[in-house]
């Protein structure tokens, strides 16, 4: 090929390889398909999430089941379901004042400081729904933590609220209707824009504990120093109960 010819060559070929550096080749798992925890991915079975948690993984304590085994539909039937589920949150002082914070975040604005049903919100329109009424001390505390959880009606779900605190909400609303034998506190916890332990805290529900970290030694270079802290690392990322343990050998 003469030398007119590759310079023709190369020219022409130019704007495909420079358009062709616009085209993704790999996309390093940009645009992969997202799922999450516990989304349901078949059609026919609404049940059916995409992964199990592995065996041993589920609390024995709470409600007892996975939460995509019951419906968020706010629906009768569907808080009926859970009206037989127990309380697992005892009547204790740190409930009490958990549960009166979380009302006041989120119940008090149409049910009232003491739920009798005149919040701020009922000057807007919003009928008031008093909490106090026979038919509501009625209800089992299962049937108001799914009405917690789900709505129903006028009132949207409050599932942002964690399971915990729901029961501890629960716990709070029997003290306001009287059924504890006391008087329980009512009212705003602090004025507006107070912070700290007047507002909800961390998770009580998803991992807080930190991965454990070992200063990285340079190969060849590990010392005896370095040796304990290693190890103790490695005993903590693999530790088992005893039992486990005992297990494993039998």
């Amino acid at each position: 090929m003469s030398v007119r010819h590759r310079t023709v060559f190369l020219v022409a070929a130019t704007p495909m390889v420079l358009g062709l550096g616009g085209c993704e080749w790999f996309t390093e798992f940009k645009r992969t398909p997202s799922l999450w925890t516990w989304e349901v991915v078949s059609a026919r079975d609404s049940l059916k999430p995409s992964r199990g948690n592995p065996q041993g993984s589920v609390p024995i304590t709470g409600t007892a089941v996975a939460g995509f085994q019951v419906s968020h539909a706010a629906l009768p039937a569907t808080i009926d379901s859970m009206a037989a589920i127990p309380n697992p949150v005892a009547v204790s002082e740190s409930s009490l004042v958990n549960g009166r914070k979380y009302y006041q975040i989120n119940c008090a604005v149409c049910h009232g400081d003491a739920g009798m049903g005149d919040g701020p919100a009922t000057k807007f329109g919003m009928p008031g729904i008093s909490l106090v009424m026979d038919v509501t001390k009625g209800r089992s505390d299962g049937y108001i933590y799914g009405m917690i959880r789900n709505g129903r009606g006028l009132m949207p779900s409050y599932n942002r609220i964690e399971e915990p605190e729901r029961w501890d909400v629960v716990n709070y609303l029997r003290g306001l209707q009287g059924a504890l034998g006391r008087t329980v506190p009512t009212g705003a916890l602090a004025a507006p824009g107070v912070t700290g332990d007047r507002v909800p805290g961390a998770t009580r529900t998803a991992p807080t504990r930190q991965a454990p970290f070992t200063k990285p030694v340079p190969l060849g270079e590990a010392t005896a120093a370095h040796a304990p802290a290693a190890a103790a690392a490695r005993d903590t990322v693999g530790a088992r109960p005893d039992s486990a343990a005992a297990g494993a050998h039998r």
